[in-house]
Formats: structure tokens, C-alpha cells, sequence
């Protein structure tokens, strides 16, 4: 027998219902991979808040928790997805899918390789990095307080109010100075006093003004002390050094800062110190008879009337 000749038109009607047919045969299957995928991100959605909180509550660094808690979020989202396409027959496509995203990877490797070296930066320092949340840092000429952390850049709160985003990658390859990693922090200053005061005097004045003030650290590690500095032009410079909590850096290194350098004038002044300053000289040379100079009277002092 010769097979009767389909149409064109025929033929795709006989197609599309045999794929009508096929499809109606896997639609459960679908439906069912859809429904596990849906199931399996609010199921995840739910466990990372779960383990979120329970991170957090044993874990002191925020960085680490979250980056654990997202880290179970996606690894849950992943096993839905193959779950949902074996359920649905697919395991084909499962092992393309891995074998696409592992080649996309790589190419997205070369296109961003800015974004993904801050990706792998923070990866590194959720684990291990030089300070954490609330920590005065400066990193490069950025100086400031740590105020959150994600895995592409580092938040810092300046103290003039800027808030500074800095690449990770940048925190992990630059020097990074942590001014409250211990809680200490050594502050220090100069005061100038005249040659003709007693140095001895002054130092024990300065001393016990330190040693008076309940907001400055002392113990047998931090010693606060005060030395002869420098023989200056005018002045004998006294080097006052003090320790002090850097938990609220800004209150402890500057203003607990400014009121130690008033007080020591006070009580110096008070005491009879002189607190000179600079001493000009004025120099004649053999090419000059003098130098003529004019005095203005001061506007707070006027002229006595003549008798």
C-alpha cells in the first residue's frame, strides 16, 4: 500500500496536537514542580529567619551571621530548584542547567571582576577581618566609625557626618588602623611654659590633674605621665600623655581631650605659670641707625585729659 501524502497543514495539526497531548500528560508534573519551588523559597525564606536569629544570638559579629544565614537561603533555593525538576522529568535539564551556570559563571568572572573581587573580599572578611560594628577605623585616609558590613563594601560613619562606602576589597588590601580594638587609647599634647618656672612644679601640677580625672584610664599597662618635651624659643615644652576608653571614641580622644588642655591652663595659670608665647627679635644691622616705630593707641584705654 502506498501511505496517503498530509498536507502541510495537515501535518502541524497532527503535531500540535500530539505536543497538546504530551503536554497534557506532563501539566501535573509541572504543577507540582512549581508548587515544590514556591514551597521550597518560602521554606527557606523561614528557616533563614529561624537561623538568622539564632546566629545572631550567639554570635557577636553581624557580618558572620548574615552571611551564614543567606548562605543556608540559597543552598535551600538550589535544592528546590533540582527537586522541582526531577519532579517534573527533567534531570536533563538539571545537569545542563549546573553545567550553564558554571560556564555563565566564569564569563561573568571576566565581565565584573570588580564586583566579584568585593564578593570574595567580603566572603574573607566575614570570617576574618581587623574590626567590627560600632569600631573607630581608618582605612587609607578615611577615618571613621564601622557602621554596617555586606559582602560588597564596608559602611563608614565619618565624624563630620559623611557616610562613606568602602570596596572590600580595599579594606582587605590596605592598612587598616583600629583605634578601639582594645578599648585603650593613648592621647597626648604639648603645653609651653616659661624658662624661669620651675619645670619640676608644673609636671606635678599637670600630674595630679590626671591623676584626679575619673574618665581617664590608669592601670599597670597604661601609665599616664608628663616629660620635658623640647627646649623651644620661648618656651619649655611639657609632653602631657594620658589614656583614655575609646568605646565612645569621639567623647574620650576629643572632647575629654579639651577639657584636660583647659583645666592644665587654668590650674597653671592659677598658679603662677607663665604660658608665653612666641618671643619675636628684632635685629639692627650695622647698615641701619634704628627702626622707627609707631604706637597706636588702644580704643579701650583713651587718651587722660590734660590738666
Amino acid at each position: 500500500m502506498i501511505p496517503l501524502l498530509q498536507s502541510p497543514g495537515q501535518t502541524i495539526q497532527n503535531s500540535l496536537e500530539t505536543y497538546y497531548h504530551e503536554f497534557l500528560k506532563v501539566l501535573p508534573r509541572i504543577a507540582m514542580a512549581i508548587l515544590v519551588i514556591i514551597l521550597g523559597v518560602l521554606l527557606a525564606q523561614v528557616l533563614t529567619n529561624f537561623y538568622k536569629r539564632r546566629f545572631q544570638k550567639k554570635s557577636e559579629d553581624p557580618l558572620m551571621s548574615k552571611f551564614l544565614a543567606q548562605a543556608v537561603k540559597i543552598i535551600l533555593i538550589i535544592i528546590a530548584i533540582m527537586i522541582a525538576l526531577r519532579v517534573a522529568g527533567l534531570d536533563g535539564i538539571a545537569t545542563g542547567l549546573l553545567t550553564a551556570v558554571g560556564g555563565g559563571a566564569i564569563i561573568l568572572g571576566f565581565a565584573f571582576q570588580d564586583i566579584g573581587k568585593n564578593f570574595l573580599a567580603g566572603i574573607i572578611l566575614a570570617f576574618n577581618r581587623p574590626f567590627n560594628i560600632n569600631d573607630t577605623i581608618k582605612v587609607d585616609d578615611i577615618f571613621g566609625r564601622v557602621k554596617a558590613l555586606s559582602f560588597r563594601y564596608s559602611h563608614i560613619k565619618t565624624f563630620d557626618g559623611r557616610d562613606i562606602y568602602i570596596p572590600n576589597s580595599d579594606v582587605l588590601t590596605k592598612p587598616v588602623e583600629n583605634y578601639t580594638a582594645d578599648g585603650f587609647y593613648r592621647v597626648d599634647f604639648t603645653v609651653g611654659i616659661g624658662y624661669e618656672d620651675d619645670i619640676v612644679a608644673a609636671k606635678k601640677t599637670i600630674q595630679g590633674i590626671l591623676d584626679s580625672n575619673e574618665e581617664i584610664m590608669r592601670d599597670a599597662e597604661h601609665e599616664n605621665f608628663v616629660i620635658e618635651d623640647e627646649l623651644a624659643a620661648s618656651t619649655v615644652n611639657l609632653k602631657v600623655f594620658f589614656w583614655v576608653d575609646t568605646v565612645d571614641y569621639r567623647r574620650s580622644s576629643r572632647v575629654l581631650r579639651g577639657l584636660i588642655i583647659r583645666e592644665v591652663k587654668e590650674e597653671l595659670f592659677k598658679k603662677g605659670f607663665n604660658l608665653p608665647a612666641d618671643i619675636k627679635e628684632l635685629k639692627i644691622y650695622g647698615t641701619e641707625d634704628a627702626i622707627p616705630i609707631k604706637f597706636r593707641n588702644s580704643p579701650e584705654f583713651p587718651k587722660k585729659e590734660k590738666q
